[in-house]
Protein backbone atom coordinates (compact mmCIF):
# COMPACT_ATOMS: atom_id res chain seq x y z
CA UNK A 1 0.00 0.00 0.00
CA UNK A 2 1.11 3.10 -1.00
CA UNK A 3 -0.34 6.60 -0.72
CA UNK A 4 1.14 9.97 -2.27
CA UNK A 5 0.82 13.59 -1.44
CA UNK A 6 1.78 16.67 -3.35
CA UNK A 7 4.79 16.99 -0.73
CA UNK A 8 4.47 13.00 0.58
CA UNK A 9 4.86 9.15 0.17
CA UNK A 10 3.34 7.55 2.64
CA UNK A 11 3.67 3.73 3.27
CA UNK A 12 4.75 0.90 5.36
CA UNK A 13 8.34 0.32 6.52
CA UNK A 14 9.66 -2.94 4.95
CA UNK A 15 12.03 -5.16 7.58
CA UNK A 16 15.44 -4.51 5.66
CA UNK A 17 14.63 -0.80 5.78
CA UNK A 18 15.13 -0.78 9.63
CA UNK A 19 18.01 1.58 9.42
CA UNK A 20 15.41 4.28 8.54
CA UNK A 21 13.48 3.98 11.41
CA UNK A 22 17.04 3.89 13.86
CA UNK A 23 18.03 7.10 12.17
CA UNK A 24 14.48 9.03 12.72
CA UNK A 25 14.69 7.66 16.77
CA UNK A 26 17.59 8.98 17.14
CA UNK A 27 17.37 12.28 15.49
CA UNK A 28 14.41 12.58 17.40
CA UNK A 29 14.77 10.87 21.00
CA UNK A 30 14.94 14.11 22.95
CA UNK A 31 12.00 15.69 20.74
CA UNK A 32 9.76 13.24 21.49
CA UNK A 33 10.54 12.01 25.05
CA UNK A 34 7.96 14.35 26.87
CA UNK A 35 5.06 12.32 24.83
CA UNK A 36 6.41 8.48 25.46
CA UNK A 37 6.86 5.98 27.78
CA UNK A 38 10.27 5.80 29.41
CA UNK A 39 12.64 4.17 27.04
CA UNK A 40 14.94 1.20 28.54
CA UNK A 41 18.55 1.82 27.45
CA UNK A 42 18.82 -0.70 24.79
CA UNK A 43 15.93 0.95 23.12
CA UNK A 44 17.77 3.10 20.71
CA UNK A 45 20.04 0.05 19.93
CA UNK A 46 20.15 -0.77 16.12
CA UNK A 47 19.34 -4.28 17.56
CA UNK A 48 16.08 -3.29 19.09
CA UNK A 49 14.97 -1.33 16.35
CA UNK A 50 15.26 -4.01 14.01
CA UNK A 51 13.46 -6.02 16.15
CA UNK A 52 10.77 -3.52 16.19
CA UNK A 53 10.38 -3.10 12.62
CA UNK A 54 9.92 -7.19 12.20
CA UNK A 55 7.20 -7.29 14.58
CA UNK A 56 5.51 -4.43 13.34
CA UNK A 57 5.59 -5.61 9.46
CA UNK A 58 4.29 -8.83 11.34
CA UNK A 59 1.37 -7.07 13.02
CA UNK A 60 0.70 -5.46 9.76
CA UNK A 61 0.70 -9.08 7.79
CA UNK A 62 -1.61 -9.99 10.32
CA UNK A 63 -3.75 -7.30 9.60
CA UNK A 64 -3.48 -5.91 13.43
CA UNK A 65 -1.85 -2.49 12.81
CA UNK A 66 -0.99 -0.38 10.15
CA UNK A 67 2.39 1.29 10.28
CA UNK A 68 2.82 4.27 8.51
CA UNK A 69 5.86 6.50 7.60
CA UNK A 70 6.23 9.13 5.14
CA UNK A 71 8.75 10.40 3.20
CA UNK A 72 9.13 13.86 1.85
CA UNK A 73 9.37 13.79 -2.23
CA UNK A 74 11.96 16.40 -2.49
CA UNK A 75 14.47 15.31 0.32
CA UNK A 76 13.55 11.83 -0.09
CA UNK A 77 14.04 11.78 4.24
CA UNK A 78 11.18 10.06 6.32
CA UNK A 79 9.89 13.03 7.95
CA UNK A 80 6.80 11.53 10.24
CA UNK A 81 5.06 8.35 11.29
CA UNK A 82 1.70 7.43 11.95
CA UNK A 83 0.58 3.39 13.28
CA UNK A 84 -3.09 2.60 13.29
CA UNK A 85 -3.27 0.00 16.10
CA UNK A 86 -5.09 -2.60 18.25
CA UNK A 87 -7.02 -2.76 14.97
CA UNK A 88 -10.25 -4.58 16.40
CA UNK A 89 -12.90 -6.04 13.94
CA UNK A 90 -15.97 -8.10 14.90
CA UNK A 91 -18.59 -5.36 15.98
CA UNK A 92 -15.99 -2.91 17.48
CA UNK A 93 -14.15 -2.02 13.93
CA UNK A 94 -11.99 0.48 15.40
CA UNK A 95 -8.13 1.14 15.99
CA UNK A 96 -6.29 3.88 17.87
CA UNK A 97 -3.90 6.27 16.41
CA UNK A 98 -0.13 7.16 17.14
CA UNK A 99 1.87 9.50 15.29
CA UNK A 100 5.01 11.55 15.20
CA UNK A 101 7.19 14.51 13.19
CA UNK A 102 10.52 14.64 12.76
CA UNK A 103 11.37 17.90 15.18
CA UNK A 104 13.14 19.35 11.57
CA UNK A 105 9.76 19.39 9.83
CA UNK A 106 7.18 20.40 12.12
CA UNK A 107 4.79 23.40 12.01
CA UNK A 108 4.98 22.64 7.64
CA UNK A 109 1.44 20.96 7.81
CA UNK A 110 3.25 17.74 7.03
CA UNK A 111 1.19 15.43 9.95
CA UNK A 112 -2.16 16.76 8.70
CA UNK A 113 -0.78 16.11 4.93
CA UNK A 114 -0.03 12.67 6.03
CA UNK A 115 -3.01 11.58 8.14
CA UNK A 116 -5.41 13.03 5.85
CA UNK A 117 -5.20 9.96 3.27
CA UNK A 118 -4.03 7.51 6.08
CA UNK A 119 -7.72 8.12 7.95
CA UNK A 120 -9.57 8.03 4.59
CA UNK A 121 -7.73 4.71 3.95
CA UNK A 122 -8.94 3.51 6.99
CA UNK A 123 -12.83 4.24 6.55
CA UNK A 124 -12.74 3.63 2.85
CA UNK A 125 -10.81 0.56 2.25
CA UNK A 126 -10.13 -1.58 6.01
CA UNK A 127 -13.98 -0.62 6.84
CA UNK A 128 -13.37 0.45 10.12
CA UNK A 129 -15.67 2.35 12.16
CA UNK A 130 -14.10 4.70 14.76
CA UNK A 131 -10.24 5.41 15.30
CA UNK A 132 -9.16 6.57 18.52
CA UNK A 133 -6.85 9.14 19.32
CA UNK A 134 -5.70 10.26 22.88
CA UNK A 135 -2.80 13.15 23.76
CA UNK A 136 -1.67 15.22 27.22
CA UNK A 137 -3.68 18.38 28.25
CA UNK A 138 -1.03 20.35 27.39
CA UNK A 139 0.07 19.48 23.64
CA UNK A 140 -1.56 22.09 21.75
CA UNK A 141 -0.86 21.23 18.51
CA UNK A 142 -1.93 17.03 18.64
CA UNK A 143 -5.20 18.89 20.18
CA UNK A 144 -5.16 21.78 17.01
CA UNK A 145 -4.30 18.95 14.82
CA UNK A 146 -6.94 16.24 15.76
CA UNK A 147 -10.00 18.71 16.06
CA UNK A 148 -8.55 19.97 12.18
CA UNK A 149 -9.04 16.30 10.91
CA UNK A 150 -12.10 16.12 12.95
CA UNK A 151 -11.41 14.24 15.92
CA UNK A 152 -14.32 14.99 18.48
CA UNK A 153 -13.10 15.02 22.18
CA UNK A 154 -15.00 12.42 24.36
CA UNK A 155 -13.83 12.85 27.61
CA UNK A 156 -10.98 12.97 29.90
CA UNK A 157 -9.12 9.93 31.41
CA UNK A 158 -7.22 10.04 34.38
CA UNK A 159 -3.85 8.46 34.67
CA UNK A 160 -4.40 7.06 31.39
CA UNK A 161 -1.12 6.30 30.58
CA UNK A 162 2.43 6.60 32.33
CA UNK A 163 4.76 9.12 30.24
CA UNK A 164 7.84 10.04 30.39
CA UNK A 165 7.82 8.22 33.74
CA UNK A 166 4.70 9.92 34.95
CA UNK A 167 1.01 8.82 34.97
CA UNK A 168 -0.28 11.11 33.23
CA UNK A 169 -4.22 12.28 31.87
CA UNK A 170 -5.32 12.00 28.56
CA UNK A 171 -7.97 13.79 26.51
CA UNK A 172 -9.78 11.34 24.64
CA UNK A 173 -10.89 11.35 20.86
CA UNK A 174 -12.67 9.62 18.08
CA UNK A 175 -13.35 10.35 14.51
CA UNK A 176 -16.32 8.27 12.83
CA UNK A 177 -16.26 7.16 9.49
CA UNK A 178 -18.59 8.61 7.48
CA UNK A 179 -18.86 4.84 5.52
CA UNK A 180 -21.06 3.42 8.42
CA UNK A 181 -24.35 4.16 9.74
Amino acid sequence: MVLATDRLTIRVLYPHEWALQHEYEVQNKEHLAPWEPLRAPDYFTPAQCKARIAQRFTDYQAGCQLPLVAFEHQSGQLVAQACFSQIVRGPFQACYLGYSIDHRFQGQGLMFEMLSPCIEYIFAQLTLNRIMANYLPENKPSARLLARLGFVQEGLAKRYLKINGRWRDHVLTAKLSPYQQ
